[in-house]
């Protein structure tokens, strides 16, 4: 199961720190952009849930398994969703569009050949997708979500566990992202994401 976290893509609500530079639409639709270019990734990876923040139209219009995240922080979202998958899942934001349907079947290939979990560290220190055999909660408990230290917190977790990290990647989050991701020519994908 792989599943897509995802904000809605409202104006004011959604890439909230690149608003200085895009405007509040622009923002929102670059979210939306962002959010086919995760479900096109992991579809191509395997069976997949939408997890959205909020109900929305944009959400309603994808054709694929919608439900609302729940939890108080982004930790107990996270929990609650793997243990819907009842089962190996691999979850993923919508801000990483370096990840690519190889990195999320690595992913699951590492699960079934013994792996407990599997991270994806990003550049900005935390990590772009968690791959676990089975809930654990205590990873998404006192961690600073947002922070420079949450891939690290969460490997301390991992101490007794069996688990591997994939390549560091890079996510859209700053203005300066921004130019990256324009900067990605031989991606179509990431071309389609980079438009406004």
């Amino acid at each position: 199961m792989i599943i897509v976290f995802a904000r809605a893509p409202v104006p004011g609500k959604a890439k909230t720190r690149l608003v200085p530079r895009l405007g509040e639409w622009r923002a929102a639709r670059l979210q939306a952009r962002l959010t086919l270019h995760a479900l096109r990734t992991a579809r191509a990876a395997g069976e997949v849930a939408l997890y959205g923040t909020r109900r929305h139209s944009f959400f309603r219009s994808l054709g694929v398994a919608f439900r609302l995240q729940r939890g108080r922080d982004l930790g107990e979202r996270m929990y609650s969703a793997f243990v819907d998958a009842r089962g190996p899942a691999v979850l993923i934001g919508t801000d990483c569009p370096v990840l690519t349907s190889a990195d999320l079947r690595r992913a699951a290939r590492w699960l079934k050949g013994g792996c407990d979990a599997v991270l994806a560290p990003a550049e900005d220190g935390g990590y772009a997708l968690i791959a676990l055999k089975h809930p654990r909660r205590e990873l998404f408990e006192n961690i600073g979500w947002g922070g420079p230290q949450v891939y690290a917190d969460t490997v301390k977790k991992l101490r007794g566990c069996r688990w591997r990290a994939l390549r560091t990647v890079w996510d859209v989050d700053r203005p300066e992202d921004l130019d990256r991701l324009r900067s990605l020519r031989g991606s179509s994908a990431a071309r389609r994401c980079a438009r406004r």
